[in-house]
């Protein structure tokens, strides 16, 4: 046996597949793309330890987690390559997600694929399990949350069951961390020996002569590649475009074999009374029931569902809405409390840190560049990571606990008033952490205008970038008992404005019918702390990667935009230091920038250096922040840090609590940054993404003109 097994982990959506990805794997595993394609691929890696000759005469294995193991006489170490496969429902492929599982089970065929199962939902989520069968793929079935199967007052027979479907059954709960070991030893075992599925699935009189007569056409080819003879014509009787298009290469001999399959769907179809896709389906979901019958079995006459319970208020017509609200509302009222402390401890440091470099080093551009540019800059910026970690904190627990689908839910009703699909909710959720997963989410939408509206409404939804900025305004010109409803404010205000758009959007250009939308409500699960742990990891480890990359390198590039080239000796003479650094800082090449953009920006309450900073803001928006820290302390005699930042843009004249809220609506709704442009001139085409650039940066000014004059009418300014 080589000494890694690779290993495709498979499952239905909402299956508890990546719970169980990062049980295993932990911290050891790394994210990227596929090749060709915008998909997220994890990988991550599963050490176990192989006792070749256990006491009892019988192989055994250990999982252990990654690091130094004890060494044993009798035992040597292995492997795992864990490959976590987007979630699909079936091996027939239909969005890109799908496609890229299928592919890499068909054409890679890994030594053995875990198919995660909701051991609570068998006959759905077994659908896949069957066609791994027909496509006799070494597979382990694990029987996930069999917690909930007990709670539901079932049993699962899981050896008679295997036996049924001939292929391993293991019960586990991801969540619990129980099973795993079971688990790891049977994937082990079937990976070694390359153990394929004992049971061909027979699909009656009807169908199987048929697909025996298509296999027999394909049996004598050698350019199938993986694919067995059997499944290719399976497919090409499901009328698998794919497959369709590799028997197409053949040369003469395909339109032989494609005029016999054409043939046998429409016997079928003559004789079932239904498509010959839907009668093969029909076929897998008979045998899956057989299965299931026989191996399940009812504890109690009855239990009382208690996420059902639940499900009644939570997504009800009335009450939905409102605790969706509530939840939103807490979740910014805890990130801008509870990080307000650990907030203050960084800042602090970065202080300490200035200070000592301000004493250390001479007077001069050198200077200058590390205290006010690269600290000034990449500190204030960092000093945000505790409230980054706490949002994604929230969103986790909401999400692994199975509440996110309940909120889609709920918006999908108000969604369908605008003309919006029930599925953009997820690319829309998904925004609010990032923009650029939220544009490639939009492939989950079937119609080509339900993915461009939805494209064109994602960048209103405020990402985890923006949120520096609102914390910096809203602590510096709002009471810290306000502050975080300021926030929430404009978090809703992304999505009202999104819901306008989409509206006027399917109204007056991209119209047409809406799609129905069904939508799986997955039960609730208390969410593990170590899945949770490793969320908020990953995403603030992000946060904090691109402050020491991108933000850095915008940053430096600022603070020459801001101190180059120097006023003339003769311009500055006589003046104080702050003075002259308010000369110098307007005579640069971005105060000449912003001089130029200030007009534009005069009807908002904006000043130059705020269009300095909106410019900036382009590359990544928490460059915002470190360009106002820059500009702000450049000859700046006060300490560096998001509190003497917020001290300054106090005493700014002219910049009021309705400024600042200004500004944070221009940079909630204006331009997204330069890598969600590149993605959408790549999910879409560069005229779309040019046309973002212009429509969103005028809605921004269009909305911060409304609420700035508004609100000096109301006597706010």
């Amino acid at each position: 046996m080589a000494d890694e097994i690779i290993v495709g982990l498979a499952g239905n959506p909402n299956s508890g597949k990546t719970t169980l990805f990062n049980e295993l794997t932990g911290a050891h595993h790394h994210v990227g793309n596929y090749p060709g394609v915008t998909v997220e691929k994890k990988e991550g890696l599963c050490r176990y330890v192989r006792h070749r000759h256990h006491p009892q005469g019988h192989p055994h294995h250990t999982p252990q987690a990654s690091g130094p193991h004890g060494e044993e006489a009798l035992t040597d170490r292995r492997e795992m390559r864990l490959v976590d496969l987007p979630g699909t429902y079936s091996l027939t492929a239909y969005s890109m997600e799908e496609l890229v599982a299928r592919n890499f089970v068909v054409q890679e065929r890994p030594d053995v694929v875990i198919d995660v199962v909701d051991a609570s939902n068998l006959e759905r989520n077994l659908y896949l399990a069957s066609q791994l069968i027909e496509l006799e793929q070494p597979t382990v079935i694990a029987l996930n949350m069999m917690d909930v199967v007990e709670n539901q007052g079932l049993s699962i027979d899981h050896e008679l069951l295997g036996q049924l479907m001939g292929v391993p059954m293991v019960p586990i709960s991801a969540a619990r961390s129980e099973g795993l070991h079971e688990l790891l030893c049977t994937t082990a075992a079937v990976g070694a020996e390359t153990v394929r599925p004992a049971v061909t699935l027979n699909f009656g009189s009807e169908l199987e002569p048929h697909i025996q007569q298509v296999t027999a056409l394909l049996a004598t080819r050698d350019d199938l590649g993986p694919m067995s003879p059997r499944w290719a014509a399976i497919k090409l009787l499901e009328n698998d475009s794919q497959v369709r298009e590799i028997v197409q290469s053949f040369g003469e001999e395909s339109a032989e074999i494609l005029a016999a399959v054409d043939a046998a769907r429409g016997h079928i179809e003559q004789v079932v009374g239904d498509d010959a896709e839907i009668a093969i389906a029909d076929r897998r979901y008979g045998f899956i029931a057989g299965a299931v019958r026989q191996s399940v079995r009812h504890d109690q006459l009855h239990r009382v569902d208690w996420s059902e319970a639940v499900d009644r208020v939570v997504v009800s017509r009335f009450l939905g809405l409102p605790i969706l609200v509530l939840f939103m509302w807490a979740m910014f009222e805890m990130v801008f409390r509870l990080g307000a402390a650990p907030m203050g401890w960084i800042e602090a440091g970065f202080t300490a840190l200035a200070s000592y470099l301000s004493f250390a080093l001479p007077p001069g551009d050198l200077q200058s560049l590390i205290v006010d540019g690269i600290i000034g800059g990449v500190g204030g910026v960092l000093v945000f990571v505790p409230n980054i970690a706490l949002l994604f904190l929230a969103i986790s627990i909401l999400e692994d606990s199975g509440y996110m689908a309940r909120a889609a839910f709920v918006v999908d009703r108000i969604m369908h008033h605008v003309g919006l699909h029930g599925k953009s909710f997820i690319p829309m959720l998904v925004g609010f952490g990032c923009t650029v997963p939220a544009i490639m989410a939009t492939r989950i939408l079937d119609e080509q205008r339900d993915r461009t509206v939805t494209m064109l409404i994602a960048p209103f939804m405020s990402c985890g970038a923006r949120l520096p900025v609102y914390i910096l305004l809203a602590g510096a010109f709002f009471a810290p008992a306000v502050a975080g409803k300021v926030i929430f404010s404009i978090y809703a205000l992304g999505v009202v404005i999104a819901m306008a758009m989409a509206l006027v959007l399917r109204r007056l250009w991209l119209k047409g019918p809406n799609t129905p939308f069904v939508m799986e409500l997955p039960p609730y699960r208390l969410p593990t702390a170590k899945g949770v742990a490793i969320h908020v990891w990953e995403r603030a480890w992000q946060y904090v990667k691109k402050a020491g990359t991108v933000i850095l390198g915008f940053a430096v590039v600022m603070w020459a935009l801001m101190s180059y080239p120097k006023p003339p000796e003769a311009l500055t003479a006589g003046m104080s230091e702050p003075a002259a650094a308010q000369v110098g800082l307007e005579y640069s090449i971005a105060g000449r920038v912003g001089k130029t953009i200030e007009p534009v920006l005069r009807p908002l309450g904006l000043d130059w250096k705020a269009g300095v900073a909106l410019v900036a803001g382009f590359g990544a928006k928490e460059v915002v922040v470190s360009t106002l820290g820059t500009a702000y302390s450049l000859g700046a005699e006060e300490e560096t840090g998001s509190r003497a930042l917020q001290a300054a843009l106090r005493a700014e004249p002219g910049f009021t609590p309705l400024v600042a809220y200004t500004l944070m609506v221009f940079v909630l709704l204006y331009i997204p940054c330069l890598a969600t442009v590149a993605v959408i001139a790549r999910e879409f085409s560069w005229r779309w993404a040019g046309f973002v650039v212009v429509y969103t940066t005028t809605v921004a000014w269009i909305v911060a003109f409304v609420i700035y004059n508004v609100g000096r009418l109301l006597g706010l300014g």
